[in-house]
This record gives C-alpha cells, structure tokens and sequence, in this order.
C-alpha cells in the first residue's frame, strides 16, 4: 500500500504557530500532528512508500520524518503552486502505483484500516455525519449504497455525510487519470481544483465508491480544534502523568510531559501539554499546549498555545504565541 499526504498549505488559520513551523510538526499530545497520521497509517496498513507533498517549509517536514521514522520509505514533491487538492495528489503520480491510501494533515480519525487489504470496491471514502454540513464537502448515496456524487459545500443540510479527508482507491492510476481531465476541463471550486470533483469524474467512469462512517472525527486546523484535539488524545492514550514524578508540583491528569522538561513550584493539568527541554516555575498550565524549548515563569495559562523557545513572564493570559516570541492576546479584550 502506498500512502500520499498533502501538506503544502500555508496554515494561515494557525497562524502564528506556522509563521515558522508547518501546521503538521505543530504539538499535539507529547508529538507533532504528522506523528499521529504517521502512527495510524504504520500502524494498520502494510505501507510500501509515503509521498509527501510539501510547500512552505517542507525541508522542516523532511527532518522531522527522516529523525522520528528512518525506517520509513519516503519521498517528497514540491507543490509550487498552491491550486488546489487534486493538483497535488497529481504531483504524486509517477511515485504510486495500485492500492493507495491519501489522508490530509488536517485529520485524525477513529477509522479501521486495517481492513483495506481486502477491499473490493474500487474506492473507499471516510465520512462523519454532521450537523451543518454546509461547511464542508458531502457525499450523496444511492440506492445500490455507492457514492453517487460529491457535493462541495452544498447550500442546504439534508445530507450531513462530510468528507472527512481520507480516501482509499484500489488503483491510484484511476484517480490520477480523474485529476488530469478535471483539469483539461477547468472544473474549479473558489478557483481550485478539488478532490471531490476528480472522484465525481471516477464516478461518471463507472467507479464504484463506497462510504465508511467513522464516529469521531478530529480537526487540527486552527487554535481551537488543536486544543480540543490535544484534550481528547489525552483522554485516549496519551497521558503519561502517571511517569512523572516531582516533589516541586502538582499534577492533575490527564497530561502529557516531556521527560527533559524541567517544571518547579507550579500546578499542570488537566488536558496540558509540554515539550522538550520546557522550563516552568511559579505556574499554572491547563489546557494548553507548551512547545519545546518554553519557558513559563510567574503565569497562569488556560486554553493557550505557546510556540517553541516563547518566554512567557507576567500576569495570567490567554495565549497564542508563536516560536521565540513574547507576543499574545486575551480574547476577552
């Protein structure tokens, strides 16, 4: 199985985490949100290769695969132009070859993989009911249970099946023939080229898709939902308070806390993270991510992220600081 992942926006609803880190090394629970897809992906699929479609930044992403994963087979393509979905998975095309699996940095699923190796139908879509689908992209299912049509955020809320941003198809050439004629075409959504419209293109070709529900979805696409993603990892799996041990604070699970980082007279927890080589004294840490290399004196920080090598002194805020920087804002001003 071959694994493509898209990563070459810019994050820009991220900002100012990813004026200076790509959206995929942000921290989630003790490790960037790549490490988490990476994790799912090796984990329950048999993958041959994994084609990295990188931007901004992508070197970043590079290092971060070859250090955490240097058994992992990968290879990286540059999306210079930042036109659309289907695009990029193109750029992919002479590195992939039949059964392939495609997830989009933004999501983490409770989805079963581990059943694709004996996958009949010529693609699987992952979707999550919703309740204001308006936002996102549908699918449509007809009485035979394949998918009928894809619709790019539709205008009314009958269909609440969203596509969540992982696809399986059984021969990568199909869709990789599908992006091309959406592109002769010039079928645009905000004047990108869309993955949807390419399987609409399979679809009209005789694919038969079908829909595999997953019940929890996980967005990391801005500050909010990094936080809200990081508290439910939290709560399933990844709280280590039980490792640590330091008679100068208080730990209130669940959290999770790099083993090099130094922390004096403070409180952390619940649903807080913090990363290498952090140093924190005199304060409270709930509810918020800390990057390596942070420092947090004399604070109290809820709901706040802090990017790496910030140095935080002063009274209690809400935080978004981005990488060795002191600047923040309360969202209540």
């Amino acid at each position: 199985m071959n694994v493509i992942i898209p990563l070459a926006g810019f994050g820009t609803r991220l900002r100012p985490q990813t004026y200076s880190k790509p959206k995929p090394l942000v921290n989630v629970a003790g490790k960037p949100v790549l490490g988490h897809i990476l994790d799912k992906a090796i984990g329950e699929l048999q993958v041959d290769k994994v084609v990295f479609v990188v931007g901004y930044l992508g070197e970043q992403i590079e290092h971060y695969v070859r250090s955490a994963y240097p058994a992992l087979r990968s290879e990286y393509v540059e999306q210079k132009e930042l036109n659309g979905q289907a695009p990029a998975i193109l750029l992919a095309r002479d590195r992939v070859s039949g059964p392939t699996f495609i997830m989009f940095v933004d999501t983490l699923a409770d989805a079963d993989l581990s059943t694709l190796a004996d996958e009949t139908c010529d693609g699987v879509i992952y979707a999550k009911e919703v309740e204001d689908p308006r936002r996102f992209g549908v699918v449509q299912i007809g009485a035979d249970g394949y998918i009928t049509r894809f619709v790019e955020k539709p205008s009314t809320t009958e269909n609440r099946l969203a596509v969540i941003g992982m696809y399986y198809v059984r021969d990568v050439a199909r869709l990789m023939s599908a992006c091309e004629e959406l592109m002769r075409r010039g079928i645009k959504t905000k004047n990108e080229y869309f993955l949807a419209d390419a399987f609409n293109i399979m679809i009209e070709g005789g694919a038969k898709l079908r829909v595999q529900e997953v019940s929890v979805w996980l967005d990391c696409g801005t500050a909010q939902t990094v936080l809200e993603t990081n508290r439910y990892l939290l709560e399933h799996g990844h709280d280590n308070s039980g490792d640590w041990r330091n008679n100068h604070c208080v730990v209130v699970p669940p959290v999770n806390i790099h083993p090099t980082a130094r922390i004096v007279n403070s409180v952390i927890g619940p649903y807080a993270t913090i990363g290498e080589g952090c140093y924190i004294e005199s304060s409270v840490v709930r509810e918020s991510i800390v990057e390596a290399g942070a420092e947090v004196v004399d604070h109290v920080l809820a709901k706040s992220l802090i990017g790496r090598d910030a140095v935080l002194h002063g009274r209690p805020r809400r935080l978004n600081v981005g990488d060795n920087s002191l600047v923040g804002f309360d969202e209540d001003d």
